[in-house]
C-alpha cells in the first residue's frame, strides 16, 4: 500500500534570527499567516513571533529554509533568516548535555544557537576560544551550547561574535523555550542526549 498524504507530513520548528528588529513589529497572527501563505499547515507561533511551529510535506531542510526566507522577505521588505529542526532533531537538542552538572548549576542561563549547517572543526575551535571565566561554549552539530554565569546583558560575548566565529548567521534561544517547545510536542530524544564535562 503506497503511503498516504497525511504519512508523509513532518512536524517541523521555526527559530527566527531578526523578525523584530530595526522598528519592525510583525504580530504572531501576521506571521502565521506569512507561514500559512508559504504552504505550511497547522501552523502556530509560540512564546514570540520568532518561534513558529508547523506541519509540512515537503522535506529537507535547506529547500524549508529557503522557502521561509523568500516567502517573509517578499511580505516584509527584509531579511528574516529561518532556521528549522524536525521533532526528533529538536528532541536531541533539548537532550543534549554538553555541560557537566556543576557547571549547570553555577550558570545564570543556558542558551542554544542555531545554525543552518553542521559547525565544522576550524569554527568549533573559534567557538570554543571564546570562552571566558564567565562564559563557556562548546558546539554540536549545527548547534552552539552556551552557559553563562552571568547576566546575559553583562556577557562580554555577543550574538555577533558567535557569527563571526561561526562564518555565518545563528540565531539564539534560551533552553528553556526548546524543552518547553518539546512539552508541548513532546517526542522521544535520541541517543544523542549524552553529557560532556
Amino acid at each position: 500500500m503506497s503511503p498516504s498524504r497525511h504519512d508523509n507530513v513532518k512536524r517541523y520548528f521555526c527559530f527566527l534570527r531578526a523578525i523584530n528588529v530595526g522598528g519592525h513589529t510583525v504580530t504572531m497572527a501576521r506571521l502565521k499567516n506569512l507561514f500559512e501563505s508559504v504552504g505550511f499547515q497547522d501552523v502556530e507561533t509560540f512564546i514570540a513571533s520568532g518561534n513558529v511551529t508547523f506541519n509540512s510535506s515537503q522535506r529537507g531542510r535547506p529547500s524549508i529554509e529557503r522557502a521561509i526566507f523568500t516567502g517573509l522577505n517578499e511580505a516584509l521588505g527584509y531579511d528574516v533568516h529561518a532556521f528549522v529542526r524536525t521533532s526528533s532533531e529538536l528532541a536531541a537538542i533539548g537532550a543534549f548535555r554538553p555541560f557537566t552538572k556543576e557547571k549547570i548549576e553555577s550558570a545564570v542561563a543556558q542558551h542554544v544557537g542555531f545554525a543552518a549547517a553542521p559547525i565544522d572543526g576550524d569554527a568549533q575551535a573559534r567557538i570554543t576560544s571564546l570562552s571566558t571565566d564567565t562564559d563557556d561554549l562548546r558546539t554540536e552539530g549545527s548547534e552552539i551550547y552556551w552557559l553563562c554565569r552571568t547576566r546575559f546583558s553583562d556577557s562580554k560575548i555577543t550574538g555577533g561574535a558567535i557569527e563571526k566565529a561561526v562564518g555565518s548567521r545563528v540565531t539564539l534561544r534560551n533552553i528553556n523555550t526548546v524543552r518547553r517547545f518539546l512539552d508541548k510536542y513532546p517526542q522521544a530524544p535520541s541517543s544523542t542526549g549524552r553529557s560532556r564535562s
